[in-house]
């Protein structure tokens, strides 16, 4: 079930018409899109696929297959960008997109200091010409995407 007003639920409603950036990957219970407001190159969200507004609410089918996805997004991070971590967080609380969703951001070894750990969220809602460029954003989606559609473990 999707809700029309959720920002998340609106893009899975087209899910076919999708640029590559907002369906790198997906299964029947999660997609994983590229950030669209962040300077941070691969920063991901982990998104279900059908109106969840809290953690609890995730189904048995779901739950079993979160960590499964939260590694696999690490390890296709680390391949493709060199991120020596990823950082794994979930809030859900900006107005508009309060559908539950995961997001996962490389941390590379050469982020200021001033940016590590919960700080790195300063690099999210950023103006417009400091995001990623759209070039760069594509580039990754089509290195993560094939990087997990190859992956037999999904």
């Amino acid at each position: 079930m999707t809700t029309p007003e959720c920002y998340t639920c609106s893009q899975e409603a087209r899910l076919d018409g999708l640029p590559l950036s907002e369906r790198i990957a997906f299964d029947q219970h999660w997609r994983v899109a590229h950030a669209f407001d962040t300077a941070l190159p691969g920063w991901l969200v982990l998104l279900p696929r059908r109106h969840v507004t809290a953690v609890h609410e995730l189904t048995d089918a779901e739950a079993a297959t979160l960590g499964t996805w939260q590694v696999q997004l690490s390890r296709a991070l680390h391949d493709v960008t060199g991120c020596i971590k990823t950082y794994v967080a979930q809030f859900a609380e900006v107005e508009g997109f309060a559908h539950v969703h995961f997001h996962v951001m490389p941390r590379m070894a050469n982020l200021s200091q001033e940016l590590r750990g919960p700080r790195v969220l300063e690099l999210l809602r950023r103006p417009a010409q400091q995001r990623v460029a759209a070039d760069l954003v594509d580039g990754i989606a089509r290195s993560l995407h094939a990087r997990l559609t190859s992956s037999s473990e999904l």
